[in-house]
């Protein structure tokens, strides 16, 4: 498959939940992380770290620790969210269609091809900011798997076994485990995407005040807001 340019990247990388059971070749993936590696970091400490799950023995044993933290962590965020219970009862509607996917996704969590579990190497003391230097890194992931025909998504639902998780597979108590980040080929497909219109997410010169250069492109799909 042909790679694509990065702003048609940018404007077609959704988050994916369905996912093919086809292993990454070595290649893809190195090509992946590679350049998950180049992201922008403070005084480029480049404190990221990425260790993948695949097939291995403690990786089977890490993706069930997961699977399992998954499906608890979607049953929370429904019942607070109201994502269940008749919420929307219409099988037709994307809140009903987003229900069904998210409990697809989790249930079949163990399948997907490749897990990679994002984390930053501490190097002073935890800081509400520290993030800045991780996630541009998840970013790059997202943004090279969709150049190659994959797809991922950026979870942080390891916290129901993340005792367990840094137990099995050695991870330190000074390694933040930033993100969770499924990957493999996409049972859908990406892009275009539905978003808010530019003009209600930029403000020019003050909070909300209206930054009348910004401009939508023709092609542009919308989303409605989330209330």
């Amino acid at each position: 498959m042909s790679e694509i340019s990065a702003l048609d990247a940018l404007a077609t990388t959704r988050s994916i939940h369905r996912y093919r059971p086809d292993p990454i070749p070595d290649e893809d993936l190195s090509k992946i992380l590679w350049s998950a590696t180049r992201a922008p970091s403070g005084t480029n400490h480049q404190p990221f770290r990425f260790l993948v799950l695949r097939d291995g023995e403690r990786s089977r044993q890490a993706k069930a620790l997961l699977g399992s933290s998954f499906r608890k962590s979607w049953s929370v965020k429904a019942a607070d969210e109201g994502w269940r219970d008749g919420a929307d009862p219409d099988p037709n509607s994307r809140r009903f269609r987003t229900a069904e996917t998210m409990q697809r996704f989790v249930d079949r969590f163990e399948e997907i091809p490749v897990v990679v579990l994002v984390c930053m190497a501490r190097y002073r003391s935890s800081n509400p900011y520290e993030g800045a230097s991780v996630y541009p890194a998840c970013q790059n992931l997202l943004l090279a798997a969709r150049a190659l025909g994959y797809g991922s998504t950026i979870t942080v639902w390891h916290g129901f076994c993340e005792a367990e998780l840094r137990a099995l597979l050695g991870i330190p108590d000074s390694v933040l485990i930033a993100a969770t980040m499924p990957l493999g080929r996409p049972e859908g497909s990406h892009g275009p995407l539905r978003r808010l219109p530019v003009g209600e997410l930029v403000y020019d010169d003050a909070w909300e005040a209206s930054a009348s250069w910004v401009r939508d492109p023709p092609e542009s799909r919308f989303s409605r807001p989330r209330s």
